[in-house]
């Protein structure tokens, strides 16, 4: 029985601060910014500086990346490799990197071999890299069936779960909302915490085979909360992750070929990017504690919605959107250069001085998704009638990369793929809100096969040094602070 003592039933006393309440329109004190919150920022901020000089002299890899930009070394797999850069040594035995194409290797595979074989034979690739980056090898042709049968058949949520979970409550941002369905489904399973990799490798399969939908409905509801009418279509069995994509999200179910192959090669080439970008490092430090899938694949989705992670394309079309209103001849690279100057120097759309989806934390000189991307970039705009809008990304892209090389003194600057891939979103007539949970459709095959690698590979809790530059002193009693 809970005992109420009498002084915890008390009103509060003059001075003190109200009772904070939550109200169902979101409105509400709860969330409010208040003076004391703010005294207490101000407080924080007095003892959380450090000094930047500070990492320089303990040698701390910021970012966990080398100064030269390599990332630093943690782990070894199978699974994925980018191949960006060329290191040459000097007479003096100093090693340098100088850019290289790109490569993305899918189990020593180049991914765009996987998208042209693909193309070549009439069929979607997306289930096919999947199961290459779980297995380690390409499939036949009984063995890619027997897979997409086996994720046809787990392509289905508990029974009112889309009533329950989704539509309650549902947040602008569908991360969340996801998040939270993945935890959730936690609940419906019988051995959740079960870390054996005949079980892990079942959770996994049917996480990715339920993402789509999820994501689907995470729109649909959240839709429905903003007062628009809703619909929910169920998967088709017989029907590639590409395909049911489009027809659960379109009321009226239809896409065009070129539509779902398009999709299906963004999937493809987002599926992985090697084991240290930061959702997929995620999964590894979360797995390496022994945790369950559902919680390792919630963590790799927190990272995934990080803009600096899986909003890029998201900036990339708020960017563009800036750049039609104030280019005024999108045919003109001189116009072009002028808008992108103004805003390299901070006087033109965020003021942050990039040019997004033009440069790449690892690919140097090209991003190979992107190459290969951009042969369905341009059949889908002159499918879609939008070859104007397209001139305009060739010419941003074109005239961004030559400013960027001469500020930054480089010789090379890769497109990243996040520069078209809101565009082909944008064309499919994705809303903004399904870019960053398309990112996880695909992703999730990735971070499945780096899960299972850890768990049989791994062996160790992964656990970093911080050192701490916070001088030691004594503890002050109250009455003389």
């Amino acid at each position: 029985m809970l005992e109420l003592h009498h002084n915890q039933c008390r009103a509060p006393s003059k001075g003190a601060h109200p009772i904070m309440i939550w109200k169902e329109n979101r409105e509400n004190a709860y969330c409010e910014i208040t003076p004391a919150i703010m005294s207490l920022k101000e407080q924080w901020e007095k003892k959380n500086y450090i000094d930047p000089r500070l990492y320089r002299e303990y040698n701390v890899k910021r970012g966990l990346r080398d100064e030269d930009g390599r990332g630093v070394l943690t782990g070894l797999t199978r699974v994925a490799e980018i191949q960006s850069y060329n290191v040459v040594t000097d007479a003096a035995d100093r090693e340098y990197i100088t850019p290289a194409d790109g490569i993305l290797y899918y189990r020593g595979i180049d991914c765009r071999e996987i998208v042209k074989g693909s193309a070549k034979r009439g069929r979607f690739a997306f289930e096919e890299a999947a199961y290459l980056l779980l297995f380690g090898e390409l499939p036949n042709q009984e063995q890619l069936q027997d897979f997409c049968v086996q994720l046809a058949s787990y392509r289905t949520l508990p029974t009112n779960f889309f009533r329950d979970v989704i539509l309650k409550n549902p947040p602008q941002d569908l991360m969340n909302t996801m998040q939270r369905a993945i935890l959730t489904l936690f609940c419906y399973d019988d051995k959740p915490n079960d870390i054996g990799l005949e079980n892990v490798l079942r959770q996994c399969l049917q996480l990715m085979s339920n993402m789509p939908v999820l994501a689907i409905y995470a729109y649909q509801a959240w839709r429905y909360s903003q007062g628009e009418s809703l619909f929910i279509h169920v998967p088709k069995p017989e029907l590639s992750t590409a395909e049911n994509f489009l027809r659960m999200l379109r009321e009226d179910r239809s896409y065009t070929e070129l539509e779902a192959r398009t999709l299906d090669v963004a999937l493809v080439l987002h599926a992985d990017n090697g084991g240290g970008n930061n959702s997929t490092f995620t999964n590894h430090v979360v797995t390496s504690s022994g945790t369950d899938t559902y919680s390792a694949i919630a963590a790799a989705m927190a990272s995934l919605k990080g803009p600096r992670h899986g909003g890029a394309n998201s900036k990339v079309m708020e960017m563009m959107s800036d750049i039609k209103t104030h280019v005024k001849n999108w045919d003109d690279q001189g116009c072009v250069a002028d808008y992108l100057t103004k805003i390299l120097d901070k006087d033109a759309f965020d003021r942050s001085g990039l040019i997004y989806g033009l440069g790449h934390a690892v690919y140097t000189r090209s991003d190979p998704r992107c190459e290969v991307f951009r042969d369905y970039v341009h059949q889908l705009a002159a499918e879609k009638g939008r070859d104007r809008e397209l001139t305009l990304y060739t010419n941003v892209e074109k005239v961004g990369k030559e400013l960027l090389m001469e500020r930054r003194h480089k010789d090379a600057i890769s497109t990243n793929i996040d520069f078209y891939s809101g565009f082909v979103y944008e064309m499919l007539g994705l809303p903004m809100e399904l870019y960053t949970p398309l990112f996880a459709v695909a992703r999730i095959s990735g971070w499945s096969a780096h899960r299972m690698e850890e768990l049989s590979a791994g062996g160790k809790l992964i656990r970093p040094r911080y050192e701490c530059v916070e001088e030691h002193r004594s503890y002050i009693p109250m009455e003389n602070r």
